[in-house]
């Protein structure tokens, strides 16, 4: 719920709220340049957000937040269970679904066999380890396919950076430089295509104008199919980890 979007920096770092009722964490930032009170619930962390101008006490921000209560449980109602990454769990790379499997004498790093993921190492290490292989292998991915597309239109990419950025799928720079988040290998084969054919596209139009789309579609199979897939399951991507 949000009376006005808000941009720029916060004159104070985000801090917690306590909230009486509410049933997951609330972060409050202050901001010098917003006008009106915000309000999001943030999917991927689990937790509500919400921004003030400048100088307003707790008093009006709980006010604010009391007013929008049956909003704000109907947005945390909707979203999507969270799925840790944790043996016997599963989980979908490159539209694929695969198995977590701790095997914790196994040799060698994590691995995929036959729609199991093999993780070695105490358990306690489970979940990162299989965090750090699916960033290893988005990485790996997205490099290759972004390269692999700017040669087809004459275009070099100066460097790819994966990350875990929740209100974007990816992001080209002027310079050429591409920024993807690591919760594209964790989508079909196509949808990840399509997120580095947008990027590249960027490379030639840094904008949405028809040329945009004429090239991107010259660099993936399918736009609009993918384009529903994110918007239908994006927020459940944000849930995994």
């Amino acid at each position: 719920m949000t009376n006005r979007r808000t941009s720029g920096a916060t004159s104070k770092g985000p801090r917690a709220l306590a909230i009486a009722g509410l049933p997951v964490p609330l972060e409050l930032r202050e901001s010098a340049r917003t006008r009106r009170l915000t309000l999001r619930v943030d999917a991927g962390r689990g937790l509500i957000q919400v921004v003030v101008p400048s100088g307003i006490s707790e008093t009006e921000v709980h006010r604010f937040i009391h007013r929008h209560d049956g909003w704000l449980r109907a947005r945390l109602d909707a979203l999507p269970p969270r799925l840790p990454f944790v043996d016997g769990a599963r989980v979908p790379v490159l539209g694929s679904e695969h198995v977590i499997r701790h095997v914790p004498d196994l040799r060698g790093g994590t691995r995929r066999e036959d729609g199991v993921l093999l993780v070695g190492g105490r358990a306690e290490h489970l979940e990162r380890r299989v965090h750090d292989h699916l960033i290893g292998e988005a990485r790996r991915e997205l490099a290759e396919r972004a390269r692999a597309k700017a040669a087809l239109i004459s275009k070099r990419v100066a460097a790819v950076t994966v990350r875990d950025t929740r209100s974007r799928w990816g992001s080209c720079a002027a310079s050429g430089r591409l920024s993807f988040s690591w919760r594209l290998i964790l989508t079909p084969e196509a949808v990840l295509d399509y997120v580095v054919a947008h990027e590249v596209a960027h490379l030639v139009e840094m904008n949405h104008s028809a040329r945009f789309w004429a090239v991107c579609a010259g660099l993936t199979a399918e736009v609009k199919g993918p384009r529903a897939w994110l918007k239908a399951n994006g927020a459940r991507l944000l849930r995994y980890g």
